[in-house]
């Protein structure tokens, strides 16, 4: 009886060895099926779920807008005050909804397109109508000073007074954002005397991109290889800063891992930047990793050092010390235009403090991607963006006597937000997350119960021996 014991002792060790085995093997076979499915799923390619995807956004995007109203536009003028300033929105757009077009593959690896710009007004997501009107700082005249070489200004000047124009007017949310005949402009015999915001928008393109589409090597796909057929930015004159790095945002390689920045380049601020993961969040029941542009990736560049060539203008930013603003005058025709996190977030305390209104906000203001590791698509986005005009004092112009030093003004701010829908997420979970997760049920079940089993079995079997 004692030897049949030690013969079924025996026999359970090995079958939970070999559940043991078996679970291990499963690990291996279905990383090995995961893999295999990203390499041929994930590529840009007619047929694949990448390029469903890619071609034109299943889920909608909109771009919500917060303007600045001027509460004390006279002082500013006459007394230098300081800018009191009251946000008024969302006023809510639907955009990025037009397929991508002009899609062409150059070879087997890079596929070129462009992406049309659009934008439909929300009235259900708004606060109120494009036609509401709000007091905002002058474009035109604003811009003037850095515009023109100041031995002209006295012309400008000229032109301000017989117009009779103001530092401020009033104008109409959808003027402000999309444009208007500017009279400053035609009396200058502008070649194009409209301006506005985001001028032109509807019917435009940012430029040609050129990615690669993952086919010979899937860590490269939606990594941006040329923009307007350059392989660096003509902005910055740095070899640094003049990289463009990453995708677009929208997506990322596969496998993405904690402890590595992600990278993607925006035209929006005329240059590449990376975030940082942050957290692990659950989105309609995937998992996502967090991503965020972190402070030091808007650090002035005595903080860091790499941020050194995005500062051009050392006199107005103070020898290059001021943080959380940037720039991006040489990538639009010479316009004093400053990019900033909304309200000044992570930006110096000196450019917080010289706007009355500004309350940053991290959960509100910063920027963050939500990206699904395996498969490296971003299902949660949130691009939050603020768009400042510097202006600054004029001997020679009237309305700018009395400005003491320049100042970095708030027009408005934008959050572009686009969250997986609900029937995507679906067929994700379906394709992807439930798979896996029974796959990794079924592993670490024969794995735990092989265990058990084997360790069980192997305590009887000594016991019994000891006994014997």
């Amino acid at each position: 009886m004692g030897c049949h014991k030690i013969i079924l002792l025996s026999i359970g060790i090995a079958v939970g060895a070999l559940l043991v085995i078996t679970g291990g093997i499963l690990i291996a076979y279905g990383n090995e099926t995961v893999h295999n499915t990203i390499k041929k799923e994930g590529v840009i390619e007619e047929g694949t779920l990448a390029y469903e995807n890619w071609v034109q956004t299943g889920s909608p995007v909109y771009r919500q807008f917060w303007l600045f109203d001027v509460k004390n536009p006279s002082e500013i003028m006459n007394s230098s005050a300081k800018p009191v300033l009251e946000q008024k929105g969302p006023y809510t757009y639907r955009v990025r909804y037009l397929p991508k077009s002009n899609v062409e593959v150059n070879d087997n690896y890079t596929v070129s397109y462009l992406q049309p710009y659009s934008a439909i007004f929300e009235p259900n997501m708004s606060v109120g109508s494009e036609r509401d009107k709000l007091t905002a700082l002058n474009l035109a005249a604003a811009a003037a000073p850095s515009l023109v070489h100041p031995a002209l200004h006295f012309m400008v000047n000229r032109i301000l007074k017989k117009l009779n124009a103001s530092l401020f007017q009033t104008r109409t949310v959808e003027e402000l954002l999309w444009g208007y005949e500017d009279p400053i402009l035609k009396q200058m015999q502008s070649k194009d005397p409209i301006t506005g915001i985001f001028y032109p928008y509807n019917g435009t393109a940012d430029g040609y991109y050129n990615v690669f589409t993952g086919k010979d090597d899937i860590s490269k796909v939606g990594i941006i290889d040329r923009w307007r057929n350059k392989k660096k930015l003509p902005f910055w004159n740095d070899t640094y800063c003049d990289m463009i790095n990453g995708t677009d945002g929208s997506s990322f390689p596969p496998f993405v891992h904690n402890e590595k920045k992600i990278y993607f380049f925006s035209s929006d601020i005329c240059r590449s930047i990376y975030a940082e993961y942050e957290q692990k969040k659950s989105l309609k029941g995937i998992r996502v990793h967090r991503f965020v542009i972190p402070a030091m990736a808007l650090a002035s560049n005595v903080e860091n050092p790499d941020n050194h060539c995005y500062c051009k203008d050392m006199m107005i930013t103070k020898n290059c010390t001021f943080a959380g603003i940037l720039g991006i005058s040489s990538c639009k025709e010479g316009k004093p235009i400053y990019i900033s996190l909304p309200h000044f977030l992570y930006a110096s305390d000196e450019l917080v403090n010289s706007i009355d209104g500004m309350r940053p906000n991290k959960e509100e203001h910063e920027t963050f991607l939500d990206v699904e590791p395996v498969t490296g698509f971003s299902l949660r986005i949130a691009k939050r963006i603020q768009i400042n005009l510097m202006f600054k004092p004029s001997e020679k112009i009237e309305i700018l006597h009395k400005i003491k030093e320049p100042t970095y003004f708030p027009l408005v701010w934008l959050n572009e937000t686009a969250t997986i829908d609900d029937e995507t997420a679906r067929r994700f979970r379906v394709s992807l997350v439930i798979p896996m997760t029974a796959l990794g049920i079924v592993q670490l079940t024969l794995i735990c119960v092989g265990s058990l089993f084997s360790i069980s079995c192997a305590i009887a079997l000594c016991m019994t021996s000891r006994s014997k």
